[in-house]
């Protein structure tokens, strides 16, 4: 039995996402996943995701960052209530706030690999640190402030 990503207990109509959406067929889909106390997901970038020869895009960078933080949120949420991710009521989690420093040229050649640690974990809200690395070089940081989708648009019925 393979493990399921944090992703994978999202319900059809919070699936579609295009970093995370296992429903997106053009998305990137990202997997993130327990290690220990931190979120991990591990990403291959493809040839079309560069900035300039041999570099990744600062967009990609931004976006694994960004998708990691929502899931490795609703993770840490339901780790925080004692809960498995297959529990009622569901918890998801969107971008309320992201910013990333971007340390050094990431390589288009290598597995990238972002690890997330929680800095705050109170009400509605998750404060999510992550490092984005190449092999062994830390190559951005983000932090992403992530909040819980209200309950009506886990019903279908999203209004601004």
């Amino acid at each position: 039995m393979t493990e399921r990503a944090f992703q994978d207990y999202y319900d059809e109509q919070v699936a579609h996402c295009y970093g995370c959406g296992r429903l997106n067929e053009h998305g990137l889909h990202i997997r993130s996943f327990w290690e220990g106390d931190e979120a991990v997901t591990r990403f291959r970038p493809r040839p079309y995701h560069t900035a300039i020869p041999g570099y990744v895009y600062g967009g990609l960078i931004a976006s694994l960052i960004d998708c990691h933080s929502t899931g490795a949120a609703a993770a840490a949420a339901y780790r925080a209530e004692g809960r498995e991710m297959d529990t009622e009521p569901p918890l998801r989690y969107v971008t309320a706030s992201l910013k990333v420093d971007y340390l050094k040229p990431t390589p288009l050649d290598a597995e990238l690999v972002v690890r997330a640690r929680f800095t705050e974990i109170k009400g509605r809200k998750v404060v999510v640190a992550s490092s984005l690395y190449a092999g062994d070089v830390e190559c951005a940081r983000g932090e992403a402030v992530c909040v819980q989708l209200p309950d009506h648009w886990l019903e279908g019925t999203a209004s601004p």
